[in-house]
């Protein structure tokens, strides 16, 4: 297991295809040494960090905190992005709805929250389209399909 990849969950998780994709996904957007956290969690924890975080009482997919908007926080060498939080129960079952392997909707999951961190947004119908456009990209040619 990668060390910046944390699995706070009881479940027993490979984490080898998230530090792929994420390594790929970096050199494809020309992002130098990057810096970030990927943590695994559960259904009742994201569901917390949405509430307290962003006031929405729910359990979500995704959550980013992009440390580049954050002044104070600067390294010389490194470029420190941020974390990521992703719900891994609600990655199996958004697996099953949309009808595609769990692999694909991990994968998808760590690239929409590292294009969160990089200051990507889907608030608007034109920038959804560019977010979701360079999510394929990306997951197309590190051939992750649905």
């Amino acid at each position: 297991m990668e060390d910046y990849i944390i699995n706070t969950t009881k479940e027993k998780i490979d984490t080898s295809e998230l530090d792929r994709v994420i390594k790929f996904a970096c050199k494809h957007l020309k992002i130098e040494n990057p810096l970030l956290n990927i943590v695994i969690v559960d259904n009742k924890k994201i569901r917390e960090i949405n509430r307290d975080y962003r006031n929405k009482d729910a359990v979500t997919d995704v959550i980013s905190f992009a440390f580049e908007e954050v002044k104070d926080v600067n390294y010389e060498d490194v470029r420190f992005l941020g974390e990521i939080y992703i719900s891994y129960e609600r990655c199996v079952e958004q697996a099953a709805d949309f009808g595609h392997s769990v692999k694909r909707e991990f994968c998808y999951l760590a690239v929409h929250g590292l294009l969160h961190l990089l200051g990507y947004d889907h608030m608007n119908e034109e920038d959804k389209k560019v977010m979701r456009a360079l999510e394929e990209e990306i997951l197309n040619e590190y051939d992750i399909t649905r």
